[in-house]
């Protein structure tokens, strides 16, 4: 019996490396995601504690306009974050269509290789039961020949 073998299996592994890369890629692109929502999140923090200590008892105007300064730095770094951030959004977005169409090309032949796996395991089967209907029709046979070779044995010594 000759083992199953699929004619693209090839195609397939290129299938399965490609849906790995294009899982890395998105995997990539959220962890960038994630970094910039993690500093937003810190300056946020920041600036509440800067505003917090703005207006603290013991500081002059100068240090009061520092602070000032300082809460306009980080809005302007926070706004610039979230530019970022949204590109971000955008490129993982694209890279989870990517892996998506990947995975489903992957999917198509697999289904594809265990179809032809069924139709392999049919055939096989067919092939089997037919030789074993050959062989237990062929040990019939040969019974039935030794019985009726038998019976005439029986039928000559009925003669003498």
């Amino acid at each position: 019996m000759r083992p199953f073998v699929f004619n693209l299996e090839k195609v397939l592994g290129l299938r399965k490396f490609r849906e790995e890369e294009t899982k890395i890629e998105l995997g990539k692109a959220i962890g960038i995601l994630a970094e910039l929502e993690n500093r937003i999140y810190a300056l946020a923090r920041e600036r509440t504690r800067a505003a917090a200590e703005q207006f603290s008892p013991g500081n002059n105007g100068a240090q009061i306009q520092q602070y000032m300064f300082y809460i306009l730095r980080l809005d302007n770094t926070r706004e610039q974050l979230l530019k970022e951030a949204a590109m971000a959004e955008l490129k993982v977005e694209e890279a989870r269509n990517v892996f998506i169409e990947a995975s489903r090309e992957r999917k198509v032949l697999d289904k594809l290789k265990e179809k032809r796996q069924k139709e392999y395991r049919k055939e096989m089967f067919a092939q089997e039961t037919k030789t074993l209907d050959d062989i237990s029709g062929s040990a019939s046979a040969r019974f039935d020949m030794d019985y009726t070779d038998i019976a005439k044995t029986d039928e000559n010594l009925k003669i003498y």
